[in-house]
């Protein structure tokens, strides 16, 4: 769960971090810097309101517990979550080339008419959507302990990596360009989602929700159980231990959604997962070249 939060936690306040950084550099740059303490006015307002948005969730939350329909809620939040980080992978790849631009382009919209208010409002909006998806992404990841996961060492560190990449990015000393930076990130972000995706899927078949064709389509408990309950229930059936722990096997369940014994259902939803984002990548790389065929083409003909 550390590693996870790590992760999300980095990439939430990283691009925020770099949006308002945006916004205030060129405010600076073009001799308006009276008007950033407006942008983290509107930042600042929205670290409040996405607290108060996990304070909610986790009451929330509480309530479906006292019902008895927490796991419910759990499948809804992991689903939802899965489709959000997926999401948010598309959006940095298309909008990262852009997102300098248009952010420019608003602040001179807003200094021009003098609307003070529309800058505190949209620094407001931008912080905001990062805050309730990490709300969003901690529940999946936690089970609905949002503030465990917030106060554990994962989510700190991440907030901690964010201002230092943050901090050199805009001082213009960071190596790695963040086009790089994001490629390896998102990487791991999907292959949580793709875990987020299997564990949803998972427990619906546990509560008979939908069904299963093949329960176990294999069984590797022997070689990596996927927690140490297991480990040690094979141990006792058996009489030998697993080759590997099961707390590995509880770290990479946490991670990727890793299952000793899935079900067909959950093989096919996790390889068809990573099947549909090399489609959709390829896809929007063949409308790019089209695109860019297109504008050579007007060049030649004028």
């Amino acid at each position: 769960m550390e590693v996870q939060a790590l992760l999300i936690m980095f990439r939430e306040v990283l691009e925020a971090l770099l949006i308002v950084g945006i916004i205030t550099t060129y405010l600076k740059r073009m001799d308006n810097k009276q008007y950033t303490k407006y942008v983290w006015l509107g930042a600042g307002l929205a670290v409040l309101a996405s607290a108060g948005v996990a304070m909610l969730f986790q009451v929330v939350f509480t309530g479906f517990t006292s019902m008895g329909s927490e796991m419910y809620l759990k499948i809804g939040i992991m689903l939802v979550s899965a489709l959000l980080l997926t999401q948010m992978v598309f959006w940095m790849a298309s909008h990262s080339k852009d997102l300098k631009g248009d952010m420019e382009g608003k602040m001179n919209r807003f200094i021009s008419t003098g609307n003070i208010v529309g800058m505190v409002i949209h620094s407001f909006l931008v912080v905001l959507r990062e805050g309730v998806e990490t709300v969003f992404f901690f529940a999946a990841i936690t089970g609905g302990n949002i503030g465990a996961g917030i106060q554990g060492w994962g989510a700190i560190t991440g907030v901690i990596i964010a201002f230092i990449v943050s901090y050199f990015f805009f001082k213009g000393t960071m190596k790695v360009t963040l086009k790089t930076f994001f490629k390896i990130t998102s990487a791991f972000i999907i292959l949580i989602a793709a875990g987020l995706l299997v564990q949803a899927i998972s427990m619906m078949q546990d509560l008979s929700i939908i069904g299963s064709v093949i329960p176990h389509l294999y069984d590797l408990t022997w070689f990596l159980p996927e927690h140490s309950i297991d480990y040690d229930h094979y141990l006792r059936d058996h009489g030998v231990a697993p080759i590997l722990s099961g707390d590995i096997g509880i770290f990479l369940k946490a991670l990727f959604g890793y299952s000793s014994m899935p079900s067909i259902e959950e093989v096919i939803a996790y390889i068809g997962y990573f099947v549909g984002i090399y489609l959709l990548t390829s896809n929007k790389g063949i409308e790019k070249k089209e695109i860019s065929n297109q504008i050579s083409d007007i060049k030649s003909q004028a």
